[in-house]
């Protein structure tokens, strides 16, 4: 299955971009080009969409999440 998911992108100051998402809560990536970021962003969006799934497969039913994704600066 396949979702679009808008990312806001950002150029911060030490030069590297930053993406986050209003869609995805706990969704941050970071990567030293445009590319980088994008690819670092679609791997955790699919992280957390399918610890979401199977957390909520386990409770029966929908629930809030939350996911700290730790980002190196």
């Amino acid at each position: 299955m396949e979702r679009i998911v808008k990312l806001h992108i950002e150029k911060l100051p030490e030069g590297v971009f930053l993406a986050t998402s209003d869609e995805i809560e706990g969704l941050v990536a970071q990567g030293r080009t445009i590319s980088e970021t994008l690819e670092i962003a679609r791997d955790v969006a699919k992280k957390i969409l399918e610890l979401r799934e199977e957390y909520s497969n386990k409770n029966a039913m929908e629930v809030p999440f939350d996911y700290p994704l730790v980002v190196e600066m």
